[in-house]
């Protein structure tokens, strides 16, 4: 199978290239124009909201973060992005800036989506506003950096209105060749799983100089070195191989165990720079999974592999997409590729298999909300992020942890200052 005759044969609705109806219950008519604002103009979410703009009928019309030099900056990008687009300009005045930004987009009229790229710590915060608003939301993962944001989360969730549409940023599902193992999967073409392997090995983040002076400001623009800004790189990164799992499994784990550390890095922060985690899940199908996020050279390699009784499964971000045995299969534009061959992309732009991942997800998202059915899929993106947090405090606690047990810890981590002082 190749992308072609993936997008012919059957998965209309999984890969994102659903027909816009010509007229729709929620208020829009076809092919008309979502106005998209970018909450956190950074490397991903300008990279995500820029995809959107070229690839949907979404149109970008406003910009909002908390800091001024990254609004300009977006502002200045997103106005020659729109130029060659024949679209107009932003206008000034859906520009916003400061810690209260958030709440300007969700009051605005000018505005129907929302997307959130701000650090992990404020996804949740935002997520309710936005939802409270009315307007529609596509939320970068994790929907909450502890057990008490999760929570909160699923809360947020009762309140999505019956028309307006949520999407989590688990844009991986969505590239034709995963989405199309996980079919064959489900199908039941390698048999029942027993076991995965799973890993994500990354070069480690970069040094965002600050503008300013202050510790607090230092914390914000350095967020993935602060485990409470990012949720540590079990939850702010490894999540999508562990999405992966509990797709193709189903379910989410029931208990794990876990070691790894801080033993490579030595700049400022308290994030872990290796994790290696054993995840046990219903049927007693056992996960191992490894990270690594260190080291300059730009090695890169993630992805997920299954053992099933009648085949094995790879399914990595570059490499082979299959899966051997008595019902063999391939994706035919994988094949001949080297695992583990990839580059990392920090903007989330990757182009191996998961090249069309991004297009795919906001194809299939602005399509729930321009036709129909909207989505809320706050409650899946908050089942993987507790998977993920399930990892990190059994290796924080240095014993097994079972779902129940994390649920029932008080897990709730405070910030430690106030964003006020970011206010102009």
């Amino acid at each position: 199978m190749n992308r072609r005759e993936f997008l012919q044969t059957g998965s209309a609705a999984v890969s994102g290239m659903l027909l816009i109806n010509s007229r729709l219950a929620f208020g829009y008519q076809a092919n008309s124009a979502v106005r998209h604002a970018l909450l956190g103009c950074g490397n991903r979410g300008s990279s995500v909201a820029e995809s959107f703009a070229r690839n949907t009928s979404a149109r970008i019309v406003a910009l909002a973060d908390i800091f001024g030099d990254k609004l300009d900056a977006g502002h200045d990008h997103f106005n020659k992005i729109l130029a060659s687009l024949n679209q107009p300009e932003i206008d000034s005045k859906l520009l916003f800036k400061g810690p209260h930004a958030y709440e300007q987009l969700a009051n605005s009229k000018d505005v129907d989506l929302i997307q959130i790229s701000t650090p992990p710590f404020f996804h949740v915060q935002h997520l309710e506003a936005a939802v409270a608003s009315g307007k529609h939301v596509y939320c970068e993962k994790p929907v909450g950096i502890d057990i008490a944001q999760a929570k909160h989360a699923l809360e947020i969730a009762k309140h999505v209105k019956p028309n307006q549409s949520v999407d989590v940023g688990f844009q991986c599902r969505m590239a034709p060749p995963i989405a199309a193992l996980q079919e064959k999967i489900k199908a039941g073409g390698m048999g029942k799983i027993v076991t995965m392997l799973g890993n994500y090995n990354a070069p480690a983040s970069t040094e965002k100089k600050p503008v300013g002076t202050g510790k607090d400001e230092y914390r914000l623009r350095n967020w993935l070195w602060d485990r409470v800004l990012s949720g540590d790189i079990l939850v702010e990164q490894n999540i999508h191989i562990i999405d992966l799992a509990n797709w193709m499994v189903g379910a989410h784990p029931i208990k794990a165990t876990a070691t790894g550390g801080r033993n490579v890095l030595n700049h400022w922060g308290d994030i872990w720079d290796n994790y290696q985690v054993t995840y046990t899940y219903p049927n007693d199908i056992h996960f191992s999974f490894e990270s690594t996020q260190f080291g300059s050279d730009g090695v890169f390699d993630a992805g997920l592999k299954l053992f099933g009784v009648s085949g094995t499964a790879t399914c990595p971000y570059s490499g082979p997409v299959g899966f051997s045995g008595p019902n063999a299969w391939s994706w035919k534009e994988s094949e001949g590729t080297t695992a583990g061959s990839g580059q990392f992309a920090a903007n989330g732009a990757f182009n191996d298999n998961l090249k069309f991942a991004d297009r795919e997800k906001e194809r299939t998202f602005i399509d729930s909300i321009v036709s129909g059915p909207a989505h809320n899929q706050i409650a899946d993106g908050v089942e993987t992020a507790l998977s993920c947090m399930l990892g990190r405090m059994a290796g924080y606690q240095k014993h097994e942890v079972t779902w129940d047990a994390m649920l029932a810890q008080k897990e709730d981590w405070p910030l430690g200052f106030s964003v006020d002082q970011f206010a102009s």
